[in-house]
């Protein structure tokens, strides 16, 4: 197959939607991460996104809608709480969770009577979901596993020849996926963090947001996976990740211990100047944002770089650094050395 990189323009657009009504897979921008997006109602469509990822089929796909309309379509009922999240952070990064109505394809829901939902708000996505009047299933357009893609030339690594259509949409913004919050149970649960925060989450729905113990550590066995970004390893680069928690001159100190051929430091821009060993700068220590915004090119440039052992400079557990602590987790497999 021929993959073909586009302008997000208007030209880029139709033809975007053209494929996903003809059924195709087509890559595009969001403000949280690229996106391979199918069309959600059909399920010969859907499977081509776990195809072209090589995707575990137990893992649930995001649906991408572009109004409340669409989601009434989708869900068995706007539940109050949905309603209040929504009006305060869509479009935006979060996902909502809540029971479908059965009116998807079964292979978005992997089997689960729920379904996660988002409208997002990069444009070039609102513009792709409206002028195909589909809702639309869109994971990171990356192999499974691997860091997911902030540009797309990462997205055409991964994807060449395996999908027809990459719309080129820049930087994503905010650099790590979605906020999931379930409001399918009692309580609400935080099951994937990212840029908006549980504090945010409880201040519009002025209760108590339970974050789900496979945030921070191994899904249980047996465990089901309600939400995408639940795996065990996930967003890992080729080389070996280890995070390392202590300050900068313990870090600097760990590192000169450890430094022999095809070790690198994935350090934060204060870290630099004291480096010893090839590194890869994600962010500033105090700015999360910026953590959230380099992590995946970062992780990426260390296979470019041919690094085999990355130690990383282990970001706070709270706010968007959580998400971001959350995503190096899963890249290192849950190695962390505590300094």
């Amino acid at each position: 197959m021929q993959t073909n990189l586009m302008q997000a323009d208007s030209s880029g657009i139709l033809q975007a939607a053209q494929l996903l009504k003809q059924g195709e897979l087509v890559a595009i921008p969001t403000e949280t991460v690229y996106g391979l997006a199918a069309n959600a109602m059909d399920g010969t469509a859907v499977e081509k996104i776990f195809a072209a990822k090589g995707r575990p089929q137990d893992n649930p796909l995001i649906v991408h809608i572009d109004s409340i309309e669409m989601w009434k379509t989708l869900v068995v009922e706007v539940t109050e709480d949905a309603k209040k999240l929504a009006d305060a952070f869509w479009p935006g990064p979060l996902t909502i969770i809540l029971p479908h109505n059965g009116n998807l394809a079964e292979q978005v829901c992997a089997g689960l009577d729920t379904v996660a939902v988002r409208v997002p708000s990069h444009p070039v996505a609102q513009k792709v979901i409206s002028e195909s009047g589909l809702p639309l299933a869109a994971p990171s357009a990356n192999l499974s596993g691997s860091p997911s893609p902030t540009e797309a030339k990462y997205v055409l690594q991964d994807m060449q020849g395996r999908i027809p259509l990459i719309l080129e949409g820049g930087s994503c913004e905010v650099g790590v996926e979605s906020t999931v919050i379930s409001l399918a149970g009692k309580k609400p649960i935080l099951l994937r963090p990212g840029y908006i925060t549980k504090e945010q989450l409880e201040q519009v729905l002025q209760k108590e947001v339970e974050i789900a113990h496979a945030v921070t550590h191994i899904l249980e066995q047996g465990e089901k996976v309600e939400s995408p970004g639940m795996k065990y390893k996930h967003y890992a680069p080729k080389a070996q990740v280890t995070i390392l928690k202590g300050n900068s001159l313990q870090y600097q100190q760990y590192l000169q211990q450890h430094n022999h051929q095809g070790v690198a430091a994935l350090c934060f821009e204060e870290d630099a100047p004291a480096m010893q060993v090839p590194f890869v700068v994600y962010g500033k220590e105090n700015d999360p944002s910026s953590q959230a915004r380099e992590l995946f090119s970062a992780l990426r440039k260390l296979d470019e770089n041919g690094a085999q052992q990355v130690y990383a400079r282990c970001p706070a557990e709270d706010g968007v650094a959580l998400a971001v602590y959350n995503r190096l987790l899963r890249a290192a497999a849950f190695r962390v050395v505590q300094l």
